[in-house]
């Protein structure tokens, strides 16, 4: 058994250690949302609400390890028990995810400041709406919640593993995710963006690609007061003006029928381009823009097809979380670790935090040195916060934070090439058939190998 004191010992280092978090996730704030979410601890635990959402929260940081040895960085003497692994699990159940919902909505906000360091075009901070895949464990529950990806060559082909798909409302400039929403794979794109734009802000230029851009959504980003700028693959619009640019004024509709009567249209700047370098991925190949934008003098169509390529900075904040902060690895073949639902759940929004710590580390880092956010490494700021996190010093937490955005100062990137990538896959082909479902509920087996073993003579 723990006695009181280990018990508080442990407590004490865990203020020092994963606590250190509080100079971005305020200790006042995490108990204001455990009051609010009801999870008020009304015995005295190892594991009580609040050390277990810190330690979910460093989950989000220490994604290689697993979770009792994310524990064992508090603990610094040997002689100390860590808690089981099932004892962790029934504390993640116990609390939830709805607290660390709400501490996402609190915690994360807007860093960029200034056009300078590309969150803002003229008046307008720049975000962007787009989604992404998750591997989840292969178990039922997540099966069932999820679903599998289809397609293959035969009807039944299906996915390896069940996958959660995340929409995200991002600040382009300094990959801050600001919201998302999560999906299962029948579930389309367009249907959870549009309820994200309740997410937007007088304002926002938002930037979408063609899969997402519908009249909904163009509608929706007017009544938040925001602005758009999207890819399109609308074939019937009619100019109404033409423009000195080259661009030219059109109205989209919901349906064909209101297209039809010329009814409850929407005014839309349409530009059409192309690229000339043959170089470039879709040489030569028309491409179309729509933008609530219509004045040609103050936004130009030459500035508003460079800028639409910021949308791919969102790109860059899901190779983050996929490809640095939380890679898969021999030991952990899918994305994310947890086995249910509201383990899923629970674990993006603890990405998604950690995700936002190391941005906001990286964000003042930058300001000292007086250079744009870009040229920070994402990598090398969160291997720096790995290993500074889970130091046992006795520092004052202010100090510690100096110190460490300091020394994330000196991780400084080369300027961006100028080059691009073709859309191609590197993997091949597994000679091995896929998964399918009888394989999953299997009859049990009746005697050992050694006795099911015949000689053939």
């Amino acid at each position: 058994m723990m006695t009181q004191g280990s018990v508080d010992v442990r407590q004490a280092r865990q203020q020092e250690s994963l606590l250190r978090l509080t100079q971005v996730i305020k200790p006042e704030l995490v108990a204001q949302v455990l009051s609010a979410c009801q999870k008020n601890q009304t015995r005295r635990a190892n594991l009580d609400f609040e050390t277990t959402l810190w330690i979910v929260l460093a989950m989000g940081i220490f994604t290689d390890l697993p979770i009792r040895d994310v524990c064992r960085f508090t603990c610094t003497k040997p002689s100390m028990r860590l808690p089981g692994r099932s004892a962790l699990c029934r504390a993640r159940k116990r609390l939830g995810a709805e607290p660390l919902r709400q501490l996402h909505a609190e915690v994360v906000q807007r860093l960029g400041k200034s056009e300078s360091d590309g969150s803002f075009y003229k008046n307008h901070r720049l975000v962007g709406i787009d989604g992404c895949l998750f591997n989840t464990p292969d178990t039922p529950a997540n099966e069932c919640a999820f679903g599998r990806p289809r397609g293959g060559h035969t009807k039944d082909s299906q996915g390896a593993y069940p996958q959660v798909g995340k929409m995200s409302l991002v600040e382009l400039g300094t990959h801050v995710e600001l919201a998302f929403h999560l999906r299962a794979h029948w579930q389309g794109e367009q249907t959870i963006a549009y309820r994200i734009t309740k997410h937007l802000q007088p304002g926002d230029l938002l930037l979408m690609d063609a899969g997402i851009f519908c009249f909904r959504m163009a509608k929706q980003t007017k009544t938040q007061n925001a602005e758009f700028l999207a890819r399109s693959q609308i074939r019937t619009l009619e100019p109404i003006k033409k423009l000195a640019d080259g661009s030219y004024l059109a109205q989209i509709y919901s349906h064909n029928n209101h297209r039809r009567r010329g009814q409850n249209g929407m005014v839309v700047r349409v530009i059409n381009y192309t690229l000339n370098e043959p170089s470039r991925a879709g040489h030569q190949k028309p491409r179309r823009l729509i933008t609530s934008l219509l004045d040609d003098t103050e936004h130009p169509a030459c500035e508003l097809v460079a800028l639409y390529h910021e949308r791919w900075e969102q790109e860059l904040l899901f190779d983050e979380q996929k490809t640095h902060q939380d890679p898969r690895r021999p030991h952990k073949p899918t994305h994310l670790r947890s086995q249910t639902p509201a383990g899923v759940v629970q674990e993006l929004y603890s990405l998604s935090l950690a995700h936002f710590v190391v941005r906001k580390v990286m964000v003042e880092a930058a300001q000292t040195i007086n250079t744009d956010v870009d040229r920070i490494s994402f990598s090398g700021a969160i291997r720096i916060i790995r290993c500074r996190l889970s130091e046992i010093t006795h520092q004052q937490p202010t100090t510690w934070y100096s110190q460490l955005i300091a020394e994330v100062a000196r991780e400084i990137l080369d300027a961006r090439r100028n080059r691009i990538n073709p859309r191609v896959l590197r993997q091949s082909r597994s000679k091995w058939k896929s998964k399918k479902k009888h394989h999953y509920q299997l009859p049990k087996l009746s005697q050992p190998f050694k006795n099911s073993v015949v000689i053939i003579m």
